[in-house]
């Protein structure tokens, strides 16, 4: 049955990942879609400028649960359907939690719900990262806030810390770890940064042209 875990790595995060707390919730408060407003992106800071902190809130936590769901439902699939041990999960085949958290971005970015136009994941990336390797998710957040705090910039920060993922998965999970599926999970992992980068691509002309908003500013 190990084809059946295989479909469902891809599959069940993916569709998990295209639930978009941002666009259920400011639906129900306002009954206008959060993509007609403000920066126009489906995600935690667009939700924070244009909806409150409140609102904010219910995303942040429904982003996070989506990623660790998805990662957890796909370890229990390859347990109890495929029959894999607990020990081989977490070491020579490792990378099926990466994999289905690369699945649950995709699905944040392209959700099949919304006609495939979502946020941008950084949020379901980090949740994930975090489930996957606190160490690298602990470099990477505060590499962030330390980034954001300097410079205000969410964006930049988001931009910077991704770049990071595939470094840092590198550095503990296949150095320190002597992993044998860290080289895999590596590759994931940069497959991962580099879509929330890509995501970012019009706050990085807007970054360079200094026409980006700063952490604060309110949405026109």
């Amino acid at each position: 049955m190990m084809w059946l875990c295989y479909i469902i790595m891809i599959v069940v995060p993916y569709l998990l990942g295209g639930v978009n707390t941002s666009i259920i919730v400011t639906k129900l408060k306002t009954g206008k879609d959060i993509r007609t407003m403000g920066s126009g992106n489906a995600g935690l800071t667009n939700t924070l400028r244009t909806q409150g902190k409140a609102v904010a809130g219910i995303v942040l936590l429904g982003d996070v649960a989506k990623a660790v769901l998805a990662i957890w439902a796909v370890r229990l699939a390859f347990q109890f359907i495929g029959g894999v041990d607990t020990t081989v999960l977490e070491n020579d085949m490792n990378w099926v939690g990466y994999m289905a958290g690369f699945m649950a971005v995709v699905g944040h970015v392209f959700p099949v719900y919304y006609g495939f136009r979502g946020g941008k994941g950084v949020l379901a990336a980090i949740s994930a990262i975090f489930t996957l390797d606190w160490r690298t998710g602990c470099l990477l957040l505060a590499v962030f806030i330390i980034i954001v705090a300097v410079t205000r910039y969410v964006s930049l920060g988001s931009c910077i810390a991704s770049s990071l993922y595939g470094f840092g998965t590198l550095g503990f999970v296949y150095f320190m770890d002597g992993d044998p599926a860290g080289i895999v999970c590596t590759f994931i992992a940069f497959f991962t940064a580099a879509l929330v980068i890509y995501m970012h691509r019009g706050n990085i002309k807007r970054l360079a042209a200094h026409t980006e908003k700063k952490l604060g500013e309110k949405a026109k």
